[in-house]
């Protein structure tokens, strides 16, 4: 499993990143927009913390800035229903803090604003990760 990639960012766009490895690896991960605005500039050096997911047919890597981020997609990811895709619209949408309160509030009208999350499924989301974010809503945005 990889937890951590740090070396020289070489490619970042609105929704992937290209890191290479002090050792001459480059990868490619998938990150949440919201931290776009957060990484260095081309060719400086960055860590993100990674979730690398692992199916039968592919392998993906998504990476975040801060512990938090990470944490709350893996738990978001331990929801029914709610896949990679579906993770990283939510948190592209929301800043990991805004994305737990809405989930820790049962704020279904901020969640309904996530593409591909209608009513029944913020409901069903609320109702299920509610108790398992309340820790990752409190802190600075």
């Amino acid at each position: 499993m990889i937890s951590r990639l740090k070396g020289t960012l070489l490619t970042r766009e609105t929704d992937r990143v290209e890191v290479e490895t002090p050792g001459g690896v480059v990868y490619e991960g998938e990150i949440p927009f919201t931290i776009l605005d957060r990484l260095p500039r081309e060719g400086h050096p960055v860590e993100l913390r990674t979730v690398h997911i692992v199916r039968e047919d592919s392998a993906a890597l998504y990476g975040f800035l801060e512990p938090h981020e990470r944490t709350l997609f893996l738990r978001l990811l331990g929801a029914s229903g709610v896949g990679a895709k579906l993770a990283l619209a939510m948190m592209s949408t929301f800043t990991a803090r805004r994305l737990a309160r809405a989930l820790a509030e049962k704020d279904l009208t901020a969640l309904v604003q996530v593409p591909g999350v209608g009513r029944k499924t913020a409901e069903r989301l609320a109702l299920e990760l509610a108790d398992k974010v309340q820790d990752l809503a409190v802190g600075p945005e």
